[in-house]
């Protein structure tokens, strides 16, 4: 489920409310351990995609 939670959130990386709803999804759907190791990829692939930061809120909550 996490490596296909990867490949959603990457196509659909072009569009902020897509990506933030996603990951919702996401978030309701994995394991706390797979969340963590979503959290550490999150940081790496928004690192140069400003537009996506406001979802990162998401995961501190």
């Amino acid at each position: 489920m996490f490596e296909y939670t990867k490949t959603i959130l990457k196509k659909v990386s072009f569009n902020s409310e897509l990506f933030c709803k996603e990951l919702e999804k996401a978030l309701s759907r994995l394991l706390p351990y797979e969340i963590d190791e979503l959290t550490i990829w999150l940081k790496q692939f928004t690192a140069n995609k400003p537009e996506l930061y406001t979802c990162m809120n998401l995961i501190s909550k």
